[in-house]
């Protein structure tokens, strides 16, 4: 009792001197210009890009979780691609002027964030948030997931080593040490910290919209991808889908969950499907599975996230081939009462046959209203009178003839580049974009008289 009475203490000191350190070191960035901060920030993402292998097995051997070579892509990309977009453009002094109408936009950094970190994807969102904090004038204190604290923790280390001896003052980035639930609460509701940014499952960021503090955080996603009457190649949308919910083995909430195919192409499809690693479970497999994946609660058993397509056969009773990619199932119906038609943090894809693109666009509604509204829509089509129904779907993005994987997050498409994805009010959240360092910044704008202010009184002709 008495141990676990001094280790609670001892995290609340460290949640309570680490936000006060990230509070000391913003004070010290009053009037740091965008070019010293862009300074730090290329500095930090070179120092992530030389630690992007050490930091995927530190996250593999710790949570389980992954694949290590698509963990070093994920923590490559945010390093990569995504600081590389950061640097290219401008949050804090003037964004903008325009000079007929005579207003000057100028970024204001909002303070300390707090940077809550999931179990699955830790080290690449841990670098993703640094690099966002920093570069929009902020600082940034991380609260990781308790299976991935030792991982998140060197993470942070790596960007905040960088920041300093690039000229940052000390604690402008860190990491909580022993990662609880409250502890986690605690930094949110501290008054050093003006915005919480939060990845993380439904309790978390249930935790973080209770904080009282501004929060950007995101919703589920339950991930339907459409293929249309119109597909230019059956197989290729096969190979992109089966790609992205395979990658680092479904840890990916903007991956595919479900297929919805055309049924004038599903003798082209689904052939190629299996064929690109599919493997098709019959109805006995498939409540093996279910059982392995949902407790029963009906809530992802922690120890099924993240794993092989293979490993998930094998922990089910049943054996499947080694060139195994994903585990599929053909459904017909979508539900709560369905399992396999929710969202699921591995390699398995149900599958629905749609008789034309109206019942496609309702199934793919129907899915998405299943814990998935506000995240992403893939659809597969070339003809745009197919696919323009598709923009009405409760989707932040619906990305075409793409994985939803790159595409979602801004790599195969012109979506910002992010790793945090936005789901809307649809989910509970303020954003629906992808999220940059532009979200994390107070924008003024230094407008000039234009128009007499006394014509207030006089009538407008409409």
């Amino acid at each position: 009792m008495t141990a676990s009475l001094d280790a609670d203490l001892a995290g609340l000191a460290d949640v309570r001197a680490k936000a006060r350190a990230a509070r000391r070191a913003f004070e010290q960035l009053e009037g740091v210009d965008q070019e010293t901060l862009d300074g730090w920030v290329r500095a930090m993402a070179l120092a992530g890009t030389k630690a992007a292998e050490e930091l995927a097995r530190l996250a593999v051997d710790e949570t389980g979780y992954g694949v290590y070579e698509h963990k070093i892509y994920k923590n490559r990309y945010n390093t990569g691609f995504v600081a590389k977009w950061m640097l290219e453009r401008r949050a804090v002094g003037v964004l903008w002027t325009d000079d007929q109408a005579r207003v000057t936009a100028v970024g204001s950094p909002m303070g300390v964030i707090a940077g809550i970190i999931p179990v699955t994807n830790p080290t690449s969102t841990t670098l993703f948030k640094s690099l966002a904090a920093v570069k929009s004038g902020n600082a940034i204190v991380h609260a990781p997931h308790p299976r991935a604290a030792r991982c998140t923790r060197r993470s942070a280390e790596v960007m905040a080593e960088a920041a300093v001896k690039a000229g940052a003052p000390e604690g402008l980035v860190s990491c909580i040490e022993s990662p609880t639930l409250p502890l986690t609460q605690e930094l949110m509701r501290r008054d050093e910290i003006a915005v919480v940014l939060a990845t993380g499952g439904p309790g978390m960021v249930r935790a973080a919209y209770s904080s009282g503090k501004p929060t950007i955080a995101v919703g589920a996603g339950n991930v339907p991808a459409y293929v249309g009457a119109s597909v230019a190649d059956a197989a290729e949308a096969a190979e992109m889908i089966i790609t992205s919910k395979s990658f680092d083995n479904g840890t990916a909430c903007v991956a595919e969950q479900s297929v919805v195919v055309h049924e004038k192409v599903a003798g082209a499809f689904l052939p190629a499907f299996e064929a690109r690693g599919a493997y098709w479970m019959n109805e006995a497999q498939q409540a093996a599975l279910v059982t392995v994946l949902f407790d029963e609660r009906g809530a992802l058993r922690p120890d099924a996230v993240g794993q092989t397509a293979i490993r998930l056969a094998e922990l089910s009773g049943f054996a499947v081939p080694s060139s195994t990619r994903v585990l599929a199932c053909t459904l017909d119906r979508v539900g709560a009462d369905t399992p396999l038609s929710r969202e699921i943090l591995g390699p398995v894809l149900s599958v629905y046959r749609a008789e034309d693109a109206s019942a496609g666009w309702q199934r793919c509604r129907e899915i998405l209203a299943l814990d998935g509204e506000g995240h992403t829509t893939a659809v597969h089509a070339s003809d745009p009178e197919e696919i323009a129904p598709f923009g009405s779907l409760p989707a932040g993005r619906i990305v075409i003839n793409t994985p939803a994987l790159f595409g979602g997050m801004g790599y195969s498409t012109e979506v910002d580049p992010s790793f945090q994805l936005g789901t809307g009010t649809w989910s509970g959240s303020i954003c629906s974009d992808n999220v940059t360092p532009l979200h994390l910044i107070n924008i003024k704008r230094i407008a000039h008289e234009v128009r007499p202010w006394r014509t207030v009184y006089d009538p407008v002709e409409l």
